[in-house]
C-alpha cells in the first residue's frame, strides 16, 4: 500500500453529499478498514453524515460536520465555520486525507491549502497532483466501482462491490409496532420521491404499476420524506387500488427494514434505489438524469433500471415488473 498501515493511524475520509452517494462507496469504506483495520477514520461530511457514521461505526471512529466551500452546492458556505473547521482539521494532523467527492476540480486545492496531512483521491485537468496519490476521475462506471478503483491505484485491495445498509434491532421492532398489518414479502414499496422534480417519473406512471400490483394481491405502501408528500399524494390520488401511506413516518432504519421485508421496490434513482441494492430487494428503478451506468444497482437480475431520457416505454417497464414478481413468486430476495 502506498500508504503503510503501521504508520497510518489517522485517516480521514472527504464526502459531503447525501445517503445515496455515500451508499456507494460502502464498498470503498469496507476495503479501507479492511486494509486499516487499526486506524482512527474520520468522515468529513454533511451534517445528517453523523448518523450514517453511528450506523456504519465498524467503517468509521469519528465525524466531523464540513461547513461547505464556494462552489460546492451540497449547503451554503459559512465562513466562519469553515475557519473552525480548518483548524480541528489541522489539530487532529491526519496521515492521510481521502478526496472521495468528486473530480477534484474545487475540493483538491481546498484539503491541500488546509495543511492537515496528506492527499490522495481524484484529479482531473485544471486540478492535477502527484499521479502516484490521484487517480483521473474515471466516467462511464458505476460509483461502485469508481471508488474501488481509487482504493485499488492506492493499493487497497477491493473486498467485493456488494452494498449494506445495517438495520439495528429497534429500528425493526419500531416498523413492525407501527405497522403490524404489514406481512413480509407481501407487499410493494412505491417510492415517488428525489431531490430535485427533474429527476423524478411521473406520479400517474407510479400509480399505474401499483396499481398492477395490487390487482396481483399485494399490498401498496407508499413512502417518502415528509417534504415529498406533495408527489406521494398525487400518486395515492391517481391509484384506483387503496394503498397504505407512509410518507415521513419512518426513519432510515424503518424504511430499510420497510424495504428489506418488501416484494418489490418501485422508485426514482435515489437513495432508496441503493438500499434496495443493498437488502437484495428486486427493484424496478427509473432513472431520468441519463446516468444508469453510473447509479443503477449492478445485480441486473433482480434489479431492473430504466433510462427514460433515452427511450420512454411504459409497456416494457410493467413487463419487466411483472417478470420480477413472478419469479420472486412475489417473496423478497433472500
Amino acid at each position: 500500500m502506498k500508504f503503510p498501515a503501521e504508520t497510518t493511524r489517522r485517516i480521514a475520509v472527504f464526502r459531503a453529499l447525501q445517503l445515496g452517494d455515500m451508499l456507494c462507496t460502502v464498498p470503498a469504506f469496507r476495503a479501507l478498514r479492511h486494509a486499516y483495520p487499526e486506524a482512527e477514520i474520520t468522515l468529513l461530511g454533511l451534517p445528517w453524515a453523523a448518523s450514517f457514521c453511528v450506523r456504519f461505526s465498524k467503517y468509521f471512529d469519528h465525524f466531523i460536520h464540513f461547513p461547505g466551500f464556494p462552489g460546492l452546492p451540497e449547503q451554503p458556505f459559512e465562513e466562519a465555520a469553515f475557519h473552525e473547521f480548518e483548524q480541528r482539521l489541522q489539530k487532529q494532523s491526519f496521515d492521510l486525507i481521502l478526496q472521495m467527492q468528486g473530480n477534484g476540480s474545487i475540493v483538491n486545492d481546498m484539503l491541500i491549502k488546509l495543511d492537515a496531512g496528506p492527499v490522495a483521491g481524484f484529479h482531473s485537468e485544471g486540478s492535477y497532483y502527484d499521479p502516484a496519490l490521484f487517480l483521473e476521475y474515471p466516467t462511464g462506471i458505476s460509483e461502485i466501482e469508481r471508488h474501488l478503483l481509487l482504493m485499488e491505484h492506492l493499493g487497497i485491495p477491493s473486498q467485493g462491490t456488494d452494498l449494506e445498509f445495517p438495520v439495528s434491532e429497534q429500528d425493526a421492532a419500531q416498523l413492525h409496532e407501527k405497522n403490524d398489518m404489514l406481512e413480509k414479502g407481501r407487499y410493494v414499496c412505491v417510492h415517488p420521491g428525489s431531490r430535485g422534480a427533474w429527476r423524478q417519473w411521473p406520479p400517474s406512471h407510479f400509480a399505474a404499476l401499483a396499481d398492477q400490483c395490487a390487482g396481483m394481491g399485494l399490498d401498496i405502501v407508499v413512502t417518502g420524506t415528509e417534504s415529498e408528500a406533495p408527489i406521494t399524494s398525487q400518486v395515492l390520488e391517481a391509484m384506483e387500488y387503496p394503498a397504505i401511506d407512509l410518507t415521513g413516518k419512518t426513519n432510515q432504519g424503518e424504511i430499510a427494514q420497510l424495504i428489506r421485508e418488501a416484494a418489490l421496490l418501485i422508485s426514482n434513482c435515489t437513495g432508496v434505489s441503493h438500499v434496495a441494492s443493498a437488502t437484495r430487494t428486486p427493484s424496478i428503478v427509473i432513472s431520468m438524469d441519463g446516468e444508469p451506468e453510473r447509479w443503477g444497482p449492478l445485480n441486473k437480475d433482480i434489479h431492473k433500471t430504466f433510462d427514460w431520457t433515452v427511450e420512454q416505454n411504459f409497456d416494457q417497464v410493467l413487463a419487466s415488473m411483472i417478470q420480477l414478481l413472478e419469479k420472486s413468486n412475489m417473496q423478497p430476495a433472500e
